[in-house]
C-alpha cells in the first residue's frame, strides 16, 4: 500500500521510517465509498494509506488527537514481543 504523499508526513508514515509504501495482508471486510472520501477528510478523517491502485483506503488518521489510527490490514501478523509493528509502536509511543 501506498502512504499519500502531503506537505506533512503523517504520524503512522512516519513509525514506518518514512518510506513511501508498505506491504501488510489486507482484510476484505471494510470499505470506504469513494463518494464521500472528500466529505469524510474535511471533517478531519486523513486516509493517509491507499492501495496501489488507489481505490481502497487502507490507513486513517484523525486530525488533533494524539493517536487515532484505523488500519484495514493485520499488524499484529507481523508483530513480535521485542519488535513490534509500527500501528503498535505508535500506541506505545504516545502514551509515554
Amino acid at each position: 500500500m501506498l502512504f499519500v504523499n502531503e506537505i506533512i508526513i503523517d504520524f503512522v508514515e512516519k513509525l514506518y521510517g518514512n518510506v513511501d509504501s508498505i506491504d501488510e495482508r489486507h482484510r476484505h471486510r471494510y470499505e470506504v465509498n469513494p463518494k464521500y472520501i472528500k466529505e469524510y477528510e474535511k471533517a478531519g478523517m486523513k486516509f493517509v494509506g491507499r492501495s496501489e491502485d488507489n481505490e481502497r483506503m487502507e490507513i486513517l488518521e484523525l486530525e488533533n488527537h494524539p493517536y487515532f489510527v484505523a488500519v484495514q490490514y493485520h499488524p499484529e501478523y507481523i508483530s513480535r514481543p521485542l519488535k513490534p509493528s509500527a500501528p503498535y509502536l505508535g500506541l506505545i509511543w504516545v502514551e509515554d
